[in-house]
């Protein structure tokens, strides 16, 4: 299992776009994605899921892969959130 910690930078959190265009990053790969915020976590691959995280601006969430391509899948994904988060 791969994880790392990211603090929101986006001015809105992750709102229905970004949030849009994580899940459909996540389907990319065989990997379980999980994002994680203050206690609750969801699978980053529901849309509706994700945004009910309530994730703003300054918040910190932890993401989780675990899988076949966790390792390729962790890269894509940090430098994904560092780009749109």
């Amino acid at each position: 299992m791969k994880k790392f910690d990211y603090t929101i930078t986006n001015e809105v959190g992750i709102h229905a776009r970004p949030a849009g265009l994580l899940v459909q990053k996540v389907k990319e790969f065989d990997s379980t994605v999980t994002i994680e915020k203050d206690g609750a976590s969801c699978k980053a691959s529901k849309l509706i899921a994700l945004m009910g995280l309530g994730v703003k601006q300054g918040d910190t969430v932890t993401v989780s892969i675990e899988g076949s391509d966790e390792q390729t899948a962790a890269v894509e994904l940090e430098r994904f959130f560092k780009e749109n988060l």
